[in-house]
């Protein structure tokens, strides 16, 4: 149980402002469900001190990091994404369910299931970078796929956090996955915003 969260915003090694970074995600753009539901816990949330509410527009499952975007051909680009979309067009598309929000060290997040379609989809990202560069970043295991609802943008209790989750009594959200999303991300204003890149289909 988090009984102490810590700010989520330190710039991680590479990281700085003005970074971006090449990472694929899953992202909610065409999700009213889970737009919904996210919608009720922000608003349960709203007024505890030392969060970032994330709103729908930049809510999204972390995949696969790819690189930071100055150290990343556009050729590389092109022809990792042309080798994603190859794989993932033989993946039929999935429905995935998100838990109740739960609080970790940095955030509060929902875990999402079944999982092992969201491992397989991963896996094929994998591959197409691989394939492209015969080394993949990032490690394979400890992968766990969530869905983040907020930030800590700071150090203090979890108990605050909890007591709000608490009031939360709402049928949690299911969507479709149809696509996958090869983004530039950043995060200069305590939030991780996006230009999308390619976008890669599952198979209908």
């Amino acid at each position: 149980m988090t009984v102490q969260m810590a700010n989520h915003w330190w710039w991680r090694p590479g990281w700085g402002p003005g970074t971006r970074f090449y990472t694929w995600h899953l992202t909610f753009d065409d999700a009213p469900d889970v737009h919904r539901y996210l919608a009720e816990a922000r608003e349960a949330l709203d007024g505890v001190p030392g969060l970032d509410l994330i709103p729908d527009q930049w809510l999204h499952l972390t995949m696969q990091g790819v690189g930071d975007v100055q150290d990343v051909s556009p050729d590389d680009v092109q022809a990792i994404s042309q080798a994603a979309a190859r794989r993932i067009t033989d993946i039929p598309v999935f429905d995935l369910r998100l838990g109740a929000p739960i609080i970790t060290a940095e955030a509060v997040e929902s875990l999402v299931e079944p999982a092992e379609p969201v491992r397989a989809l991963r896996a094929a990202i994998r591959d197409a970078i691989r394939e492209v560069w015969q080394r993949v970043p990032e490690d394979e295991d400890g992968f766990v796929p969530h869905v983040s609802v907020a930030y800590s943008n700071g150090d203090g209790p979890a108990a605050p956090v909890q007591t709000a989750l608490d009031t939360l009594d709402t049928e949690p959200p299911t969507c479709t996955v149809t696509h996958a999303d090869l983004i530039a991300i950043g995060r200069d204003e305590q939030m991780y915003t996006w230009e999308t890149i390619a976008r890669a289909p599952l198979k209908e």
